[in-house]
């Protein structure tokens, strides 16, 4: 009895002629829906996302530059205040120094007013000669550097902020109250009086003043009958 070899029987594989076509090989490499392969308006998303994280940086720097500018406003606004209250500072020391400067030599100056009114004494008297004269002279030449300024002479107007009425007296030679003597000088340090001046005032007599008052309209009265 014969056999069959084996395998011969069967029909041999051949490969399918659409499956090795090009097409067939990009229609199996085309992935399944739901596959990891990003969709077409992905990377539009992506690009959106970076701008708005720029976005969000960039008003955060502002918030942070605002942040920083009110500090230094602040800060600014500190300095000019503490720089204007040292200048006030100065401005009060600088005052305060002068204040205590021209008591301290008003003073002195005061404590030498007896001194000096004995040297006008003698000098009055023809006593001031020889070395007393150079030293009461270099004496009077300091005062004056010191700013010393003596005040107070005969004929002048009385003024009761700067004179200190003593004498008082009547003359016909006067037509207001006038300083007709200079009992002891006045001394002043710039507009400041240290001591007043001591004079003896004289006022107009009161009788020729109305006589002179009623004179003047009996004139008036001749001249106008005389008109008439």
């Amino acid at each position: 009895m014969t056999q069959d070899p084996q395998g011969f029987d069967k029909e041999p594989e051949v490969p399918d002629a659409e499956a090795a076509t090009p097409e067939a090989e990009s229609e199996s490499r085309v992935p399944e829906a739901g596959g990891e392969t990003p969709a077409p308006g992905a990377a539009e998303g992506q690009e959106d996302g970076e701008l708005a994280a720029s976005q969000a940086a960039e008003v955060a720097l502002t918030a942070q530059l605002d942040q920083a500018r009110t500090a230094l406003h602040e800060r600014t606004q500190d300095l000019q205040r503490l720089q204007a209250e040292f200048q006030n500072y100065r401005r009060r020391v600088e005052r305060d120094r002068i204040a205590v400067k021209e008591v301290a030599i008003a003073n002195l100056l005061t404590e030498l007013l007896p001194v000096l009114d004995d040297i006008g004494r003698a000098r009055d008297h023809g006593e001031l000669v020889g070395g007393f004269k150079q030293v009461a002279e270099s004496l009077e030449t300091v005062a004056a550097k010191m700013g010393l300024a003596q005040f107070g002479k005969e004929g002048e107007p009385f003024d009761p902020t700067v004179h200190e009425a003593l004498m008082h007296s009547y003359s016909p030679d006067v037509t207001e109250t006038t300083c007709v003597q200079i009992l002891q000088p006045g001394y002043r340090i710039g507009e400041r009086t240290i001591r007043p001046a001591r004079v003896g005032v004289a006022e107009p007599q009161p009788g020729k003043a109305a006589e002179s008052e009623d004179g003047a309209p009996e004139q008036d009265d001749d001249g106008g009958s005389d008109e008439g």
